[in-house]
């Protein structure tokens, strides 16, 4: 077929082309073999170079060829023929404007052409796309491969694809700019020729590779050609049509799209594409969104740049996305609420918006915080990001101020830990662009708002008294008397006149003006009748005056009296407008009158601003201290989020803190003090943070010079040490011992403290004081801080000066004591522990200090005391030495001031009486000495006893001839050395216990002689009943326990009698710390007491509670005491009224919940003990203990396990209450379908029960949990329990047997074999638990029998025992436990976990 004769249409597909499909239609004759193509491509070649672009027409079949065989073909026949095709389409663009400008262009020339036109850009682009699927699949085939391997394929080819593309889009970039539509007939273009060439450009962004950096300059030419597109050749509606269905299958493409709609809404003046584009996003519907969450991610992503970019083209169009914020996709919320705030930020921004603008702004903010309370977390996560970008961007209105702060306030107890964080970040945002202060106080704000409040109280008021009727207008104030003064004047024309009286008759004296001023007087006061008589003269008495002459008769009288009456109290305002005379005619009077009023109006302006001015600013303070007082709040409640476990959230507090506490707000310091424990946490990040917060708040001071800032910064840290408890001091200790360590503390702080401790610069004891704290604490890092100034500190701190200042002996004593090596002595040191000689001066001044103060009754001398004996057994040569001599001086002057106290008595009879306060320093000080002399024992003595060990044997070895040793021989002498090493340990261990056994108190040494002193005092609560000597006595005893067995085992009954009878709390108290320590020290021997200890966390004191609570959760947690079922008594704390011990309970149970199944082990006999009637607690109270404890039960098999075992108690309970607590319990179970059938197969238990309207609630519940999350096939076994609960509760159990044999055979079969399956499951479970210790329901008579024994037991057993007073009987004073109540079991305490059942 000769060129000129067919007309070449664009196919669909390429097969298409070898079919005849019309009249002078192209047809491809035949596809060439890959063997004939090269050739054939060569010819093309040169025809081209004798017949230019139109050589296509007769060889487009060897094109089609190669495509037809691209698969198959050489890489370089593929890159020869692109490049050529390249050349063809490049020279036909070139050449076309010349044709399409020849004005005698032939039919046939422009119909050949057209046709190579089209065969040369439909072979272009379909190679173009063959090279790109290649190009796509060798990439996803290389992803195994290494970058190595990826590259040497690129080498062996030669050829990089992804360079090679952006020539080819310019070029078909350049052909579209061309004129081209003229080519066709009527010069409209064919959509196949629009959609062939941008199909090609679609089809290359869907590479996922497009969005890569490397392939920007491919983006950027696809948009080009896709813009020409667009603006040339109609091209809106498909590009519309393909971008949605993008978006909605690939999700690299939101960020590439949205480049491209806003580079051609701007410089292609294409803005409609944006709402087209809107209007198909808006239309499609919210439920199909919610169930293509692929495409709604897509969406939500170009909406929220598209916004960023082009917010102002966008805006027309917001209101058609409006209905997806009521749909249930979250992420086409957030895009739309992030659209609205990209608007807000670049486009409705600043004062001098217009009205509408304004308006649109306000629905928009009015918008987001709504959605502040969406129900997803992750919208309102959002909408706290988006109020964050605002206020940092200044775009927020003050007047919205507050109600977004309460927004952000109120999302601080948002369940969601991602919101949570979001609100603090946009709190301290607001706290970083707050427009009111740099200063923050709410106490200091109060004053002045109050002060400035009270001038404008005070200038309105002078303002309303100055001027009362010029605030008036005239007119105004006539058409206020207008109705009575009609009335008045209807009411006197009625009348028959008579002779009225007037006030003042009108004289011939008289002006116009005089009576005018009478008329306007008389009116002002409300004197219509008055004034309208006078009127009434006044107009027979002016007949040819202004205004009295102008009475026009053809109006009725009432008409002409209100005209003139008008006139007259309007005044000169009404003539003035009237008259219009020039100014030479008025009198020098009149002139006046005309000056005045201008003076008077500027001064009345001048007031009205200045009254502006004092509201402003009142409502800038009120403004001011209104947030403050938000911000005050959100400390409150962030403080308490400061140990989040989402570390995320610790750190966003830290850093919250830090800002607060620069706005100088004074709640502030309290956060600061509370992230100290934090320097304790695992987690690095919390860790570095807390550091990071005391770096900037505190070793970065203002100050002129080094020197200042060095003040200030001990300044600062001084106040952190005001009432600071010993835990937050040791905390603070840790910081700067890191600062120290790094050298980020300067020499100048290090100067100053030493200046201000030996007072060479002017300073309060206090500071003083604190200045020796924090040496001290510096110390820990760098110890010879103070190790250079021993003796500086010596002299500072136990000088000879009277009365001596114990709290900074106390702090010196601290300082010195960092000098020693607290850690455990380690076998590998060469080196003995640092220790001074006896002889020092600080122990001579130590002896001297506590000696002469034992005299004196100062209570910071007992703190102080402690601290030097634990200092000198740190520190000294043979501590015990120089404690003897202590306590022998003390002992001596005590027995002095007794032998003074009888000489001065005249009764013979009487008992010499000692002061209480020596008393109790005595047995306080033998308390210390004998505690610090065992931890010296088993510490410091057991380490030097092994470092010499074990140098002693290296240096045995050494000795030994090396030469005769073989491998063997080696391995054996190794084996012989650390049996010999653990034997040996155990020598030395022997021989520590037995002096603390044997020596330590029998009669030769000095401890054993205040025995009986401290046992008489213990002994007697009667005869010694101060609370200070009883606090001392009992804790000294405690003290004394430690060191013997035997000692111990013979003053358990005591200890044990005052732990449980004392009055005092301070010695209950003190005493369950003691005795803490001994069943860790002693736990076979304690063990039989075990219920006395528990029996404290009921104490009516809340000093006891909380210290009982304390020490049970470390016993438990280290396995020291045995988890019985007294541990309910620590679930009851859950619901004590001091929030401290609440939360020390919910924490020791937070703790044994990651123990394994402890609490799964101890919740039935828990649940026994709180329900009991007579031992239990109250129904609400039951309710919130087992709420917090059944939370911990996440095992599905345990929830089944406890369904099973809570059930059957249903029939042994005995009480209404029990049958509540027990339902309520199963409904708080997590239960699943497998428990449900546990508990249908337990139906029969509590059947009978649910006519309880509460127990029937209870049960409903769990099937409306069930119900929430249940899959299709598990709500047929759902709704057969609620069928059997709803029939049980209405007719009774015996229903619901009679619903079970009408439901058929087949559903019988089942539930009669799962009997059987059940009691075989509790028999495992019972012969378990009797092997394990688990808690096991018993059987009902059992229970019954077992409580009335244990009931006449206990009544028997208790003891009857009172504290005497007054009486000096040794029988009757003696607080000891009779015989009888001692326990006489003990049972050995294994250290290792205990086992425990697995449900």
């Amino acid at each position: 077929m000769s060129p000129q004769l067919y007309e070449f249409h664009l196919p669909l597909s390429p097969e298409e082309l070898l079919k005849s499909g019309g009249v002078n239609q192209y047809v491809v004759q035949e596809i060439l073999s890959i063997r004939n193509l090269q050739s054939q491509l060569r010819a093309f070649q040169a025809a081209f170079r004798t017949q230019g672009p139109l050589a296509m027409l007769e060889h487009f079949d060897t094109i089609y060829s190669i495509l037809h065989h691209f698969r198959s073909i050489d890489p370089g026949l593929k890159e020869d023929t692109l490049e050529f095709l390249i050349k063809v389409v490049s020279r036909h663009s070139q050449e076309l404007p010349t044709i399409l400008d020849d004005a005698a262009l032939s039919v046939s020339d422009r119909s050949a052409h057209l046709n190579a036109l089209k065969m040369n850009c439909y072979a272009l682009i379909r190679l173009l796309e063959s090279f790109e699927t290649m190009s796509s699949q060798t990439s996803l085939m290389d992803l195994d491969l290494g970058k190595g391997k990826k590259a040497r394929a690129k080498t062996a080819h030669g050829f990089d694809w992804e360079e090679e593309r952006q020539p080819i889009l310019q070029l078909l970039t350049q052909l579209l700019q061309l004129d081209i539509r003229h080519l066709w007939n009527h010069s409209i273009i064919e959509e196949e020729f629009v959609s062939l060439v941008t199909g090609c450009c679609y089809r290359l962004l869907e590479n996922p590779t497009i969005s890569h950096q490397k392939n920007r300059p491919t983006r950027e030419a696809i948009t080009r050609l896709l813009g020409v597109a667009l603006t040339r050749y109609n091209h809106m509606l498909s590009a519309t049509v393909k971008i949605i269905q993008m978006l909605q299958h690939f999700e690299h493409l939101a960020p590439v799209l949205v480049a491209a709609v806003s580079l051609w809404a701007t410089d292609y003046g294409m803005k409609s594409i944006v709402g087209e584009i809107v209007r198909e996003i808006g239309q499609k519907c919210p439920q199909e969104l919610s169930r293509d969450p692929a495409g709604a991610k897509g969406f939500a992503a170009f909406l929220t740049e598209l916004a960023e970019r082009i917010p102002a083209i966008l805006m027309s169009s917001m209101c058609i996305l409006l209905d997806h914020l009521d749909g249930e996709n979250y992420m086409m919320r957030n895009a739309v609420l992030a659209a609205m705030a990209e608007m807000v930020l670049q486009v409705l921004n600043g004062d001098q918006l217009e009205e509408a603008a304004r308006d649109t702004r306000d629905q928009f903010l009015d918008t987001l915080q709504a959605h502040g309370h969406d129900v997803n977390s992750f919208v309102r996560s959002r909408v706290l990001q988006l109020f964050t970008r605002i206020v940092q961007q200044k775009a927020l209105p003050l007047m919205r101020f507050q109600a977004v702060v309460a927004l952000a306030v109120g999302r601080l107890a948002d369940k969601s830990v991602l919101v949570c964080k979001n609100a603090i970040q946009l709190l301290a945002s607001f706290l970083a662009n707050n427009p009111f202060s740099c200063k923050l106080s709410d106490t200091d704000l109060a004053g002045p708002l109050q002060k400035e409040t009270q001038k404008l109280k005070e200038m309105r008021a002078q303002r309303r008294a100055a001027a009362p009727s010029a605030a008036l207008d005239p007119e105004e104030e006539w058409e206020a008397m207008l109705p009575e003064l009609k009335s008045t004047l209807q009411q006197l024309l009625k009348l028959p006149q008579e002779e009225e009286e007037i006030p003042e008759a009108i004289t011939n004296t008289d002006t116009t003006e005089d009576v005018k001023t009478r008329i306007h007087q008389l009116l002002a006061k409300a004197s219509y009748k008055q004034a309208i008589l006078v009127a009434r003269e006044a107009i027979g008495h002016f007949q040819e005056s202004e205004p009295f002459c102008h009475m026009d008769p053809e109006q009725s009288e009432e008409t002409r009296f209100l005209n003139l009456l008008e006139t007259v109290f309007k005044g000169p305002a009404a003539s003035t407008q009237n008259t219009q005379g020039p100014a030479g005619n008025m009198g020098p009077e009149q002139t006046d009158c005309k000056d005045k009023p201008s003076v008077s109006e500027s001064g009345k302006s001048q007031e009205n601003d200045e009254l502006v001015k004092q509201e402003m600013l009142v409502q800038y303070l009120q403004d001011a201290y209104s947030f403050s007082l938000k911000i005050t709040e959100a400390v409150s409640i962030i403080s308490k989020m400061m140990y989040e476990n989402t570390t995320t959230v610790v750190q966003e507090v830290i850093e919250f803190f830090v800002m607060v506490f620069q706005f100088g707000v004074p709640q502030a310091l309290v956060g600061v003090r509370r992230m100290l424990p934090l320097i304790w946490s695992k987690d690095p990040g919390v860790r570095e943070a807390v550091l990071n917060a005391y770096r900037q708040l505190y070793l970065n001071p203002k100050g002129d010079s080094a020197r200042a800032k060095a003040q200030a910064l001990i300044q600062n840290l001084s106040l952190l040490l005001v009432d600071a408890s010993v835990g937050t001091i040791q905390c603070l200790e840790e910081i700067l011992c890191e600062f120290v360590q790094k050298d980020e503390l300067k020499p100048a702080v290090t100067q100053v403290l030493w200046e201000r401790a030996i007072e060479k610069v002017p300073c309060s004891p206090l500071e003083r004081c604190s200045s020796v704290m924090l040496l001290g604490m510096m110390a820990r890092g760098k110890p010879e801080i103070v190790g250079s100034n021993l003796d500086t500190l010596v002299s500072i701190g136990l000088d000879e000066k009277f009365p001596q200042d114990y709290r900074l002996a106390q702090q010196v004593c601290h300082a010195i004591a960092n000098l020693s090596d607290r850690r455990k002595p380690s076998l590998s040191k060469r080196h003995p522990p640092f220790r001074l000689p006896q002889e020092h001066r600080l122990f001579e001044r130590l002896r001297e200090v506590i000696t002469k103060g034992f005299v004196h009754p100062d209570p910071l001398w007992i703190p102080f005391k402690e601290v030097a004996v634990t200092l000198i057994y740190q520190l000294a040569e043979g501590p015990e030495v120089i404690c003897a001599q202590i306590l022998q001086g003390c002992a001596k002057q005590a027995l002095e001031k007794l032998g003074e106290k009888s000489s001065t008595q005249e009764g013979p009879k009487d008992a010499p009486m000692l002061p209480t306060f020596l008393l109790m320093n005595l047995l306080s000080l033998a308390g210390d000495v004998a505690l610090q002399q065992l931890v010296h024992l088993e510490q410091a003595v057991s380490g030097e006893l092994c470092r010499r060990r074990v140098l002693r044997e290296e240096q045995e070895q050494k000795t030994k001839d090396l030469k005769e040793k073989n491998a063997s021989s080696e391995t054996t002498m190794e084996e012989e050395m650390g049996l010999v090493g653990a034997a040996a340990d155990d020598t030395e261990a022997e021989l520590i216990r037995s002096i603390c056994e044997k020596e330590l108190l029998d009669g030769t040494q000095v401890l054993a002689a205040f025995v009986p002193l401290l046992l008489k005092v213990c002994n007697s609560p009667g005869l010694y009943s101060n609370p200070e000597l009883s606090a001392a006595a009992s804790l000294a005893l405690g003290k004394f326990c430690m060191i013997s067995a035997t000692f111990c085992d013979s003053q358990l009954r005591l200890l044990f009698t005052m732990l449980e009878k004392s009055s005092l709390p301070i010695v209950r108290s003190n005493l369950m710390i003691a005795t803490g320590d001994l069943a860790i020290r002693f736990p076979n021997l304690v063990d039989p007491w075990t219920p006395h200890l528990y029996a404290r966390l009921r104490d009516p004191a809340q000093q006891v509670r909380r210290t009982a609570g304390l020490v049970m959760t470390h016993l438990i947690l280290k396995d020291m005491v045995k988890v019985k079922g007294q541990v309910s008594e620590m679930a009851v704390l859950l619901i004590d009224p001091v929030p401290q011990i609440a939360a020390l309970a919910k924490n020791f149970f937070n703790e044994l919940s990651h123990k394994g199944n402890a609490i799964y082990n101890l919740l039935p006999d828990i649940i026994s003990r709180l329900s009991d009637p007579e031992g239990g607690v109250e129904e609400e109270p039951f309710h919130t203990i087992m709420k917090q404890l059944l939370s911990y039960i996440t095992k599905d098999k345990q929830t089944e396990s406890l369904v099973e075992k809570l059930c059957p108690r249903f029939r042994t309970a005995r009480t209404e209450r029990q049958y509540r607590d027990l339902a309520y319990c199963v409904s708080q179970l997590p239960l699943t379908e497998r428990g449900l059938r546990k508990m249908l197969d337990n139906f029969d238990c509590f059947g009978d029960k649910l006519s309880d309207e509460s127990i029937f609630s209870a049960f409903l519940s769990v099937v409306g949990k069930l119900r929430r999350g249940a899959k299709p096939e598990g709500k047929a076994i759902i709704d057969e329990f609620e069928q059997k609960l709803r029939v049980c509760h209405t007719r009774g159990l015996d229903a619901v047997e009679d619903l079970e044999v009408g439901q058929g055979g087949s559903q019988r079969a089942p539930s009669a074999k799962k009997p059987s399956t059940v009691s075989k499951r509790h028999q495992h479970l019972a012969s378990a638990a009797s092997s394990d210790g688990d808690f096991v329901t018993p059987e009902p008579c059992r229970i019954a029998h077992r409580h009335r024994n244990t009931q006449q037991r206990v009544s028997k057993k208790k003891p009857r025992i009172v504290f005497s007073s007054d009486e000096s009987s040794e029988e009757e004073l003696s607080a000891e436990m009779t015989e009888d109540e001692t326990p006489k079991k003990t049972t050995p305490i294994r250290r290792a976990p205990p086992r425990r059942h697995r449900p």
